[in-house]
C-alpha cells in the first residue's frame, strides 16, 4: 500500500496524517505527503504531534510530483482546496476526502493556537486508525499508546 496525504502547503494536516501512518500503519506502507504548494513545517504541528509521542520534525514539506502521483495506490485529500486542486490521478488510484480543518487559521493565545491544533491532531490520529483498519484488518492490534 502506498498512501499520499495531500494538503494545500503540506505543513500542517497531511504532515500530521504522514506522521500518525508512519507510526500506527504496517511498515511495509509506504507513506507520503505532499501540498500543491510548498510551505514549510508548521512548527505548532510539531509541537502538537511530539506531545503525543510521535515525532514529525523530520519529515519534508515537499511539493506534489507527477511520480507520487503515479506511485500512489491510495490520494487522500485532507483540505477543500487539495480536493478542488487535485490532479486527475492515474487509473486504479483510488482517492478519499477527509474535509479537516485548517488549524494554521486558529488566531488567539499560544494556548487557543495550540488547543485548535490539537483538536486537528487528535481528529488526523483518529481518521487514520480507521483507514488501517479498513485496509489492513489484520492488523487491528495496532501498538498505540496514545489515547485521546
Amino acid at each position: 500500500m502506498n498512501i499520499l496525504f495531500l494538503c494545500t502547503g503540506n505543513s500542517c494536516r497531511s504532515q500530521m496524517a504522514e506522521g500518525w501512518s508512519k507510526r500506527l500503519a504496517p511498515k511495509t506502507w509506504k507513506i507520503t505527503s505532499a501540498g500543491i504548494e510548498e510551505h514549510g513545517k508548521n512548527p505548532y504541528a510539531i509541537k502538537v504531534m511530539a506531545e503525543a509521542g510521535t515525532n514529525i520534525s523530520n519529515q519534508e514539506s515537499t511539493r506534489l510530483t507527477d511520480e507520487m502521483l503515479i506511485q500512489a495506490d491510495l490520494v487522500i485529500t485532507v483540505c477543500g482546496h487539495a480536493d478542488e486542486h487535485c490532479p486527475v490521478l492515474p487509473a486504479g488510484t483510488r482517492k478519499e476526502y477527509w474535509p479537516l480543518d485548517n488549524p494554521a487559521k486558529a488566531s488567539g493565545t499560544v494556548d487557543e493556537i495550540l488547543d485548535v491544533f490539537r483538536a486537528t491532531r487528535d481528529e488526523v490520529h483518529r481518521r487514520v486508525k480507521d483507514l488501517i483498519a479498513r485496509e489492513c484488518p489484520s492488523n487491528l492490534e495496532v501498538s498505540d499508546e496514545y489515547a485521546i
